[in-house]
């Protein structure tokens, strides 16, 4: 798969700097569970001067339950706001059940998702924040018998470290990343977790619409 890089106007493949490309590098070694479909996406060109996204659909028996990205930007001159050079910015939404969507919990929980899944695959991050959205929708009238629906919205950006316990100082290794990422988007369409010990196939990437 390839990953959908995007550069300011005037600067050429060979100005792009060599951490960026092999952080990106990184994001193509992802091993996310085969309900995922994942796909490059264009990345956004005026928030920093280096980007990379991704796509995917949580897909089971053909039924579409959650979608999501992730971008992955670059600034070599730094952020403050980051407090860093580089920076991930994650959405995920899935439908979920009527009662869930008035558990005040909900919110909470959903974003606990997140963390324990950066914690669980080990992605060392700092300065992370984020909203978690609750939208539920109610039909009248004509349209009485359709029912409610509900869905969850999490928007989430972190600044993506290189482990303290790394053997060495290395490319920025962003595969947990976007691993972490994946397993939100598994767990808010509420797919069980894959058992301690069972492997997790790669996704398949890139298959939907494009005849591969």
């Amino acid at each position: 798969m390839v990953v959908g890089q995007e550069t300011h106007p005037g600067t050429g493949a060979d100005a792009v700097p060599p951490e960026f490309r092999d952080a990106v590098a990184t994001m193509r070694a992802a091993r996310l569970r085969p309900e995922v479909f994942c796909e490059e996406m264009p990345a956004p060109q005026r928030i920093a001067p280096y980007a990379s996204a991704l796509s995917a659909d949580v897909t089971v028996e053909d039924t579409d339950l959650g979608t999501g990205r992730i971008i992955l930007l670059h600034d070599p001159a730094g952020n403050d706001a980051w407090d860093g050079t580089f920076r991930c910015v994650a959405y995920a939404r899935a439908e979920v059940d009527i009662e869930q969507a008035i558990d005040p919990m909900l919110a909470a929980v959903g974003w606990s998702w997140l963390t324990e899944a950066l914690d669980a695959h080990g992605a060392s991050y700092a300065a992370i924040s984020g909203t978690v959205t609750r939208v539920s929708t109610e039909s009248f009238g004509g349209m009485s018998d359709e029912g409610g629906t509900a869905q969850i919205e999490i928007r989430a950006s972190w600044t993506p470290l290189i482990p303290d316990d790394a053997p060495d100082l290395g490319p920025l290794d962003l595969a947990p990343h976007v691993e972490a990422w994946g397993e939100l988007l598994c767990t808010a369409v509420g797919l069980p977790p894959v058992p301690e010990g069972v492997a997790v196939m790669p996704s398949r990437r890139g298959q939907r619409g494009s005849g591969r």
